[in-house]
């Protein structure tokens, strides 16, 4: 079966279309499905493991916008399973939302792209889903899936969890209506200390976790995505998958979801100090820590700075500190928040 006898496109639309040409032989796309995907936006929350492939697949399904968000910088570690990214980005710890961006364009130079290097919080997150259609979580933390829970709800938004870890993996779709919401199901959610800097993961974990989530988001906006619905988790390495029926976990007093929503996550005020996820590593957000004012303290201690486009790196008594241009700073070889604290004055006070 030829395309141009199941599509609906014009002729001028053709050239661009051939590229999807597959998908929509897929029965359960089709043209129509096409173009309610060429008519997305999908604001993608982290742009690590979860975030860097399932940006590429959703660039590579036609989606027409990707609003992506992350913090962070690439790192050698990083690269064995975060598929964007080469060794030239881990040796110039370029910022993953830029060395996503720089990859995503090759990938379709049509491509319309919004990145932003650094923390998401409530107001960033808000300002940002209000122009998305869903959002993908592409986290590794708790609190800031909360923080997106909320904030779907609030604005009426489907969102689509993943996480992994090890060889295991879970993936869940949540539409405000429809579903529970991702509270709800908290106490029953795989529970684990566990993160991929303290156990590890290997790449198949992450592909099955994108899988399940972008295949929940091309049901969602293809208006595909019917009761049942369920929460997937599995084991690659053991072979082992199972679901769970979400739909009748909602918890009528559930603050998100519930007849009276607070909104919890988004009335809790954005940390200025935290620990990042499995590692040792502080971040503080000062408003003290600029450009300038970081060139002038290193510069008077003498201390010998690896300057960036991005950020300045630097050591200080035996922690390695990344300060970006906005007044966030990362403080490696250090758990301790109050350690954080004391370097930031000690620098900038």
């Amino acid at each position: 079966m030829k395309i141009e006898s199941i599509n609906k496109f014009t002729q001028n639309e053709c050239d661009e279309v051939k590229q999807y040409s597959r998908q929509i032989l897929y029965r359960n796309i089709g043209s129509e499905g096409q173009k309610r995907v060429m008519e997305a936006t999908v604001l993608i929350i982290g742009a690590g493991a979860l975030g860097s492939v399932s940006s590429e697949m959703l660039v590579r399904a036609g989606v027409k916008k990707i609003i992506l968000v992350d913090r962070d910088y690439v790192e050698a570690s990083n690269l064995q399973r975060q598929t964007l990214f080469s060794r030239r980005h881990a040796r110039e710890k370029t910022p993953k939302a830029v060395g996503a961006k720089e990859r995503l364009l090759e990938v379709r130079p049509d491509l319309e792209l919004d990145v932003h290097i650094g923390h998401c919080d409530g107001p960033l997150l808000e300002s940002l889903a209000a122009g998305a259609d869903i959002i993908l979580d592409g986290t590794d933390n708790f609190d800031t899936r909360l923080l997106i829970n909320d904030v779907a709800w609030k604005l009426g938004l489907p969102w689509v969890y993943a996480a992994c870890v090890e060889a295991s993996y879970s993936s869940c779709g949540f539409v405000p209506g429809v579903t529970p919401c991702y509270r709800c199901l908290v106490p029953v959610l795989p529970s684990s200390t566990l993160t991929c800097d303290t156990a590890g993961i290997i790449a198949p974990a992450v592909q099955m976790a994108v899988s399940e989530q972008v295949t929940t988001a091309l049901k969602i906006l293809t208006g595909q995505y019917h009761a049942p619905h369920y929460m997937r988790i599995g084991d690659i390495w053991e072979s082992e998958h199972s679901r769970f029926c979400i739909d009748r976990m909602k918890e009528e007093a559930c603050p998100t979801c519930g007849g009276h929503p607070s909104y919890p996550a988004l009335s809790e005020p954005s940390g200025q100090t935290m620990k990042l996820c499995g590692r040792d590593t502080v971040q503080v957000m000062d408003a003290r820590i600029t450009k300038a004012s970081v060139d002038e303290a290193v510069d008077k201690m003498g201390i010998k700075v690896n300057r960036t486009p991005y950020f300045s790196e630097f050591y200080y008594d035996d922690a390695r500190l990344v300060c970006f241009n906005n007044g966030r700073i990362l403080i490696h070889d250090t758990d301790g928040i109050d350690r954080a604290r004391t370097l930031v004055d000690q620098l900038f006070g």
